[in-house]
């Protein structure tokens, strides 16, 4: 009631809308290229490399247990931790293949 109203005015030369989205529009492109893009990469290799996982393959899982693999299954592999012990786990666990000859 004692307040009037106050209108909006546009200044002289005042930047326009677009211009005035444009940091934000920058952080979007920076955002993809450091954090998404790398990412969709590293998942890319992982599914190539679970998809060419063969018998005879030494591995590491994500719960850090070293061994080859000796059985291969659609989404379950056998890996032989020692003699005779195998452990059945899901084909997405494996982290890393390593050079042939690393697990004794």
């Amino acid at each position: 009631m004692f307040i009037s109203p106050a209108y909006a005015q546009a200044a002289e030369g005042s930047p326009s809308t677009l211009m005035s989205l444009l940091p934000l529009v920058l952080m979007f492109v920076v955002l993809y290229f450091v954090m998404i893009r790398p990412q969709m990469k590293r998942q890319k290799e992982h599914k190539a490399m679970v998809e060419a996982l063969a018998k005879g393959d030494e591995v590491v899982t994500a719960g850090g247990l070293l061994g080859k693999v000796s059985k291969v299954g659609d989404p379950y592999i056998a890996v032989e931790l020692a003699n005779g012990v195998e452990v059945q786990m899901q084909r997405t666990a494996v982290v890393q293949v390593l050079p042939k000859g690393t697990v004794q």
